[in-house]
C-alpha cells in the first residue's frame, strides 16, 4: 500500500479527483458554467491518469466517476430543491408568467424633475416615482423641469419645459 501512495500518478489523481469533485459541486454555488466545466475536466484528468497508471484501475476509476456524476445529477434534480438551501435559493414558480413592469400611457403629459443629468438617458422622478426617462436627444440637467411627450413601450419620452 505505501508503494501505492509513493507513486506520484496516485497523488495526481486523488488530487483531480478530489478539486474536480469540488468543483462541481461548487457550480450549485457559483453559478455559470465555468467551475463545473473545470470539474468536470479534472475529472476526465483523474481518469486518464488512472489510466496511464494501470489500465483495470482506469476502468475502475472511470466506472466510479461515471456513477459519482450520475448520483449527484439525481441529487441535484431530485433530492436537493426540497432543501432547505434548495429551496431558498430556487425558484418556487417556472417563471412563464413573469412580466416586466410596463410605463402607462398615463404619464403622458405629467411633469417631473430630472433626477439625473439626461444625456440623453437618465432618470426623472415624475408623480413622486423614480422613473428611467429618455430626452428628445439634447442633453437636460439634473434638476430641471421636464414633460413627458410619450410612453413607447418602456420607454418614456420626455422634454425639457421652457424650451
Amino acid at each position: 500500500m505505501s508503494e501505492l501512495l509513493q507513486d506520484g500518478r496516485i497523488q495526481i489523481f486523488i488530487t483531480l479527483l478530489l478539486a474536480g469533485l469540488l468543483a462541481v459541486g461548487a457550480e450549485i454555488f457559483i453559478p455559470g458554467g465555468i467551475v463545473g466545466t473545470f470539474g468536470v475536466i479534472a475529472l476526465f484528468g483523474a481518469v486518464s491518469v488512472a489510466f496511464a497508471y494501470n489500465p483495470t484501475f482506469g476502468i475502475y476509476a472511470a466506472v466510479a466517476v461515471l456513477i459519482l456524476l450520475g448520483t449527484s445529477l439525481w441529487v441535484w434534480l431530485k433530492v436537493f430543491p426540497k432543501t432547505r438551501i434548495g429551496r431558498s435559493i430556487s425558484l418556487e414558480t417556472d417563471g412563464k408568467d413573469f412580466k416586466a413592469p410596463s410605463q402607462s400611457a398615463d404619464l403622458v403629459g405629467q411633469e417631473g424633475v430630472a433626477h439625473s443629468d439626461l444625456r440623453p438617458s437618465g432618470f426623472a422622478v415624475i408623480g413622486g416615482n423614480k422613473i428611467d426617462v429618455i430626452s428628445e436627444g439634447n442633453l437636460i440637467p439634473s434638476g430641471t423641469r421636464i414633460h413627458v411627450l410619450r410612453v413607447e413601450g418602456n420607454r418614456v419620452i420626455v422634454r425639457q419645459i421652457g424650451k
